[in-house]
């Protein structure tokens, strides 16, 4: 990446900046300027986030706050209630308190002399999410957004569910913020009372895995927040990003069909990332991005953005199978409106283990399986973060433990964009049961790459909001979308649906072992084939990545981002342990050392269905001058064919004393899951 400090306007930064809410709490805000936005006052930016602006974020956020508020916005970084420096307590992602506090925060940057009146938010993940959402309140001075890496779908489409299966990243995600909550501020910002205002984030943020593994299905808890619940709320325009290795790329497609307002849609082969970090590359200037779309959306400048197609998506070249790449090969390609007519359904039988022609006939067959409770070792990562080797890797070892269906070789190239859809016509022997559809990319070596995949909870193949159990038995009919995806899939190559009973460690397995029964003949799997367009090389070159300049970081130990999965032949048992650590390094600029260290393990035993074990360890530490805090949090989670089981640890030191400490142990009953 390109790192620039000289921009067409001098750049002033405001730190220690408090905005009141009508409460009286008051939330730290961090502000970059154009120089003489007083004078010439200038739209600005919000970017609205729980992830410490003093510290976690402190570097990105230099990265790309600076950049925008040199090309003349007002650029803002605010810490969420109860997290960072900002005061009060976070009790969960979203709240209406949160959103209430985000409007606020909008009426108060529009009514500061700086400011022309004109705001624009931008945000990944947590920051794309309440971006939507209060871009649904409707805001008057919000104009527009840029999400990235969000959903507006908090139930079907998110890191906690996903086809009505508990995901284990509800877990691991739930671990990272019980450790983030456990953080005190900063006292060079908040002064003296940073311990009390600490034991009161220690005291009351609580157990968030307690909660969203209480909402199984798709309750009121989740239809907050989920824009999808009424597209026409949000008016102002939204430019919707993701990539294909991200665990929100569908809802970019979902947007860009659903809502009324103004939109765009940006797709790349990246993972969790903002673009201009984009892993696997090519990565791309988003930030000049950013500022065509801010530049017609606040200022009225007319860029062109708006002229150019609808989607812009990556299409995907076959690659080896690996569990990270640094770059993916392929191509841009565009679409003026999605659903795009250039898309056509290809439908494609089941036949007898194996993929028939569209137009031929095929047999009913009863073909019945058991995935052993393993298959999904090679999953990967429900969202990849690019940190450590989180793809999937080679399909061979889940796919001998799968229902599978081949192509004969393809006498041609073939490439999809959309999503795929597997309908099946099955029974299974237990009330409770999933499956795991994933596509393949064969190759001639035999080696195999996944391309995308879908879960179902098959006790939700009616309704997320009414699961209903199954009759053993009896055969249904069901219906799953895959992943949308961008691939291409070269000649000679076999296209491979596999099926399993199981997808551990992705998502928490069945109460008990299933034998499914596939009827072959009566299912089929849709493919969305796009011809190569030959619009597609005319699609305007993307700007080489670029940012401003951070301050240095000095490290102190490197980093550790590793995945190691381990067979105890005695025992039958197989681990996964993710080793997430960022070690220890010191901003340059405040002085302030910052330790960063996760581990979470994985456990299944044999073929017992109660043996699954999700273990996480995480290490917080600051320290600077006489200040020197750390905390530690401990999450386990179990299940067996009634219930879940969570018992959490949290541990809080100052100079290495315990000043805090708190113990769960919940039960939480299965309900169809």
């Amino acid at each position: 990446m390109r790192r620039v400090s000289i921009f067409p306007h001098e750049v002033r930064e405001l730190d220690g900046v408090w905005i009141p809410m009508a409460d009286g709490v008051r939330l730290a805000a961090r502000i970059w300027l154009p120089e003489g936005a007083e004078e010439h006052p200038v739209p600005a930016i919000l970017e609205y986030i729980p992830y410490r602006k003093s510290d976690h974020t402190r570097p990105r956020d230099e990265l790309n706050h600076p950049y925008f508020a040199g090309h003349g916005y007002a650029s803002v970084r605010v810490d969420i209630r109860g997290s960072g420096d900002s005061e009060g307590v976070l009790v969960d992602e979203y709240t209406p308190q949160e959103l209430d506090d985000g409007v606020a925060i909008i009426e108060w940057l529009a009514d500061q002399p700086w400011c022309d009146g004109n705001v624009g938010m931008i945000g990944i993940s947590w920051g794309g999410f309440n971006g939507l959402q209060i871009a649904a309140l409707q805001p008057p001075a919000l104009k527009a957004v840029v999400t990235v890496c969000s959903t507006d779908d908090r139930y079907a489409d998110d890191v906690h569910y996903m086809g009505g299966c508990m995901l284990v990243d509800n877990l691991s995600w739930a671990s990272v913020m019980f450790a983030g909550n456990s953080c005190p501020p900063d006292p060079a910002v908040v002064g003296d009372k940073w311990r009390d205002m600490w034991l009161e984030r220690l005291k009351g943020s609580g157990l968030w895995l307690e909660q969203w593994s209480c909402h199984q299905q798709r309750d009121d808890f989740w239809k907050h927040g989920s824009v999808c619940e009424d597209y026409s709320q949000v008016q102002c325009a939204v430019y919707a990003v993701s990539g294909w290795a991200d665990g929100y790329s569908n809802a970019v497609f979902r947007m860009l069909a659903n809502l009324d307002a103004p939109r765009k849609g940006l797709v790349g082969p990246w993972s969790h990332r903002y673009p201009h970090l984009g892993e696997a590359g090519p990565a791309i200037g988003f930030l000049q991005e950013c500022l065509r779309w801010w530049d017609y959306w606040l200022k009225g400048k007319d860029t062109g953005i708006m002229d150019e197609p609808m989607l812009r998506a990556w299409m995907m070249d076959s690659v080896p199978p690996a569990r990270r790449y640094e770059v993916r090969p392929g191509r841009w390609i565009g679409e003026l409106g999605w659903p795009a007519p250039n898309v056509i359904e290809r439908r494609l039988p089941l036949g007898e283990r194996r993929l028939a022609d569209p137009d031929e006939t095929v047999t009913e067959t009863e073909l019945t399986f058991t995935s052993p409770l393993r298959t999904g070792l090679m999953a990967g990562k429900w969202c990849s973060y690019a940190d450590g080797p989180d793809l999937s890797g080679d399909q061979r070892d889940d796919d001998a433990g799968s229902l599978v269906f081949d192509t004969e070789p393809l006498e041609e190239d073939l490439e999809i964009l959309g999503a795929p859809r597997v309908e099946l016509a099955l029974a299974v022997d237990q009330p409770v049961a999933m499956v795991a559809a994933r596509l393949g990319d064969v190759r001639p070596d035999g080696s195999i790459t996944r391309v995308t995949y879908g879960l179902l909870n098959l006790t939700h193949r009616d309704s997320h909001e009414h699961p209903q159990p199954l009759e053993p038995g009896k055969r249904y009919r069901v219906s799953l979308d895959l992943n949308e995806v961008g691939q291409a899939f070269p000649a000679g190559h076999r296209i491979r649906l596999a099926l399993s009973t199981s997808y551990w460690p992705v998502a928490w397995p069945p109460p008990e072992r299933v034998h499914m029964t596939v009827w072959s003949g009566a299912s089929t799997l849709t493919l969305p084939v796009r011809p190569p367009q030959p619009q597609d090389a005319e699609l305007p070159e993307l700007a080489k990545p670029t940012g401003s300049m951070p301050a240095p970081n000095l490290v102190l130990e490197p980093s550790r981002h590793t995945w190691h999965i381990t067979h105890d032949l005695e025992q039958d048992t197989y681990t996964l342990d993710v080793e997430d650590s960022e070690g220890i390094y010191r901003l340059e600029d405040t002085g302030t050392e910052i330790e960063k260290r996760g581990h979470e393990r994985y456990t299944a035993r044999g073929e017992d269905m109660h043996s699954p074990r999700g273990e996480t360890h995480w290490v917080l530490g600051f320290r600077r001058d006489d200040w020197n805090v750390r905390t530690f949090t401990h999450t386990i989670m179990t299940a067996d064919a009634a219930n879940f089981y969570i018992t959490a640890s949290l541990e809080a030191q100052e100079n290495g004393r315990t000043v805090y400490r708190d113990d769960w142990d919940i039960t939480v009953p299965r309900d169809n899951v």
